[in-house]
């Protein structure tokens, strides 16, 4: 009677789908917590069944729990069962499709990989499944390498304990696009019920554990972009890294990198070297953050360390803290991309088809530099399936760009093309080349940022992060924000007149997506757009400031400048 009461008081949609799972063919434990949330909680309830968890061009991400739209074994085999009629639509040719599958330390992020993996199995597709978590780059990696047809990583990247997500990569070893995107997207959107999910056992002959192969081929092969080879080998021990895998995936393969580049001299931020999906000592594991890497700059600072490495769980992600003049300096993506963008063409053979990526969030002095050493750049919407796009594209044509480096601010960069997202293995090695040729001139990253502002003017970006509920109403609020904006602009910030509004759900230059760009009489910019993976509004402050007396100067008043922005921007 109680459950029947508790039925009752649902309307709609959420009704039904509370019914459909509570009489339909789920287990019993989910059906229980279920039951559960109906008695003691019905406003979660409502959240988990309101709407059914969207499959959309990244993939699925959500929190984990029973429920339509939470991230469960259900949602993962529906989308699995959907990749796999489309694969079979479309690579009808292949006798043998074959999938790549890795996962990260999350919380059923094992679970979540070997249901897939069953499921793809029971729809005769060969299976190539991690033995053992890995990271994100290493299964664009493998799914390249093993010449599957598809990937899958099962993670939620730098989002807190109780999310988890999938992504999908084509055979390129990107995350898909147009058309394959949409077409996954509408072959997952007919799998409705769990009687319409073809599953094999775990024991299927068509599903291979790898491992061990996979991560020397990689190795082997990022060991090619190496900067300094022999000045690595030689002297790589004379730079003191401490690393942090942020309780993830990069403990697997970062260490072996480095030591392979030649950097031996590596110790860890013990707390967090343990994979563990409750990320016991960053509750936000995003490398961005001060508050994830906070153990690790005291470390850093106190047993002088010359620089502090550290990736999110599955990664693709770094960030990199630099012991400069007895503090410690949190480089932001930007800035990474320049000090790379920079010392990648000090090395390379110089070509008028180098060609270097950024995302239109990231500071526009990468490309001042690129354009400087002769290189080309090209911008990107915020996602790096944009950027392997780009690779892909050039690859096939006769006298295409040849693809250098590209990065994004958010902490997300690829040197090389033997993966095609975002790889934090390959960057780690990377700045540690970097930085290591900078000690031996006395120098540190810091240094070599600073020259490059000295050269070419103070370059500052800002993010603001107007965060919302993981909810309906949550979600509302988020378009409702987009809305005013786009139906009342504004006609200035701190009264400099707004020169110029770029709205990307109208313009043709770039794929359709809610971004706004607000360009201002000094050039400065302000982008908005909400955030393809949390429940936040992104904003981010792009200013240039001259050097006309000194570089501290420029600093402070590009920084006193972003100050009364932000404030403007909350008072909205």
């Amino acid at each position: 009677m109680e459950i029947i009461q508790g039925l009752d008081a649902l309307q709609g949609d959420v009704r039904t789908r509370v019914e459909k799972w509570l009489q339909g063919d789920y287990d019993l434990e989910t059906k229980h917590q279920i039951q559960k949330m109906l008695r003691d909680d019905p406003h979660h309830l409502i959240d988990a069944f309101y709407t059914t968890l969207s499959f959309g061009t990244a993939g699925l991400r959500g929190i984990m729990g029973p429920g339509s739209n939470r991230m469960n074994k259900y949602t993962v085999r529906a989308a699995t069962q959907g990749l796999a009629n489309y694969i079979h639509g479309t690579c009808s040719d292949i006798l043998e499709p074959s999938v790549a599958i890795g996962y990260d330390s999350r919380h059923n992020s094992r679970e979540f990989a070997m249901s897939a993996a069953r499921v793809l199995a029971g729809n005769n597709i060969k299976v190539f499944l991690f033995e053992a978590l890995r990271p994100t780059p290493l299964v664009s990696f493998a799914c390249r390498y093993k010449k599957c047809q598809a990937a899958i990583m099962v993670t939620a990247s730098h989002n807190p304990p109780e999310y988890n997500g999938y992504k999908v990569y084509w055979s390129d070893g990107a995350q898909v696009l147009p058309p394959h995107d949409i077409g996954i997207i509408q072959e997952v959107a007919k799998i409705t019920e769990p009687s319409q999910v073809r599953m094999a056992p775990l024991s299927s002959p068509l599903i291979q554990l790898i491992g061990a192969d996979v991560d020397e081929a990689y190795l082997q092969s990022i060991q090619q972009l190496e900067l300094y080879p022999q000045i690595s080998l030689k002297h790589g021990n004379e730079l003191q890294i401490l690393y942090s895998n942020l309780h993830g995936t990069g403990i697997t393969m970062v260490p072996r990198a480095l030591a392979l580049f030649g950097f031996t001299n590596v110790g860890y931020v013990e707390e967090q070297k343990e994979p563990d999906g409750n990320f016991p000592t960053a509750h936000s594991p995003n490398p961005e953050e001060d508050e994830a890497l906070k153990i690790g700059i005291q470390k850093l600072i106190k047993e002088k360390y010359d620089l502090l490495i550290a990736t999110d769980p599955d990664c693709d992600r770094i960030g990199v803290v630099v012991r400069h003049q007895g503090k410690a300096v949190h480089l932001t993506g930007s800035q990474f991309a320049v000090i790379a963008v920079e010392a990648i063409c000090q090395q390379i053979k110089k070509s008028t088809k180098s060609a270097f990526i950024k995302s239109i969030v990231t500071s526009e002095l990468f490309r001042v530099v690129a354009e400087a050493h002769q290189g080309t750049c090209f911008d990107v919407l915020p996602g790096f399936k944009y950027i392997a796009e780009k690779i892909r594209t050039w690859e096939e044509e006769s006298d295409g760009y040849k693809y250098i480096f590209g990065g994004e601010e958010s902490c997300g960069f690829l040197l090389g093309t033997f993966t095609r997202d975002k790889d934090a293995v390959t960057a780690s090695c990377l700045i540690a080349e970097i930085a290591l040729q900078a000690k031996r001139q006395g120098k540190t990253l810091v240094d070599l940022l600073d020259a490059l502002y000295n050269q070419y003017g103070y370059y500052l970006e800002h993010l603001v992060s107007l965060k919302f509920e993981e909810s309906k109403e949550g979600k509302e609020a988020q378009a409702k924000f987009m809305n005013m904006l786009r139906d009342h602009p504004p006609k200035s910030f701190i009264g400099i007149a707004v020169k110029d509004l770029q709205d990307f759900k109208k313009q043709s230059k770039f794929p359709v997506s809610d971004v706004l760009i607000f360009v201002l009489e000094d050039e400065s910019k302000i982008i908005i757009r909400p955030s393809g993976t949390e429940p936040k509004i992104k904003i981010y402050l792009m200013l240039k400031e001259p050097i006309v007396h000194s570089l501290d100067q420029a600093k402070e008043q590009a920084a006193a400048k972003a100050a009364a922005i932000e404030k403007e921007l909350k008072s909205f």
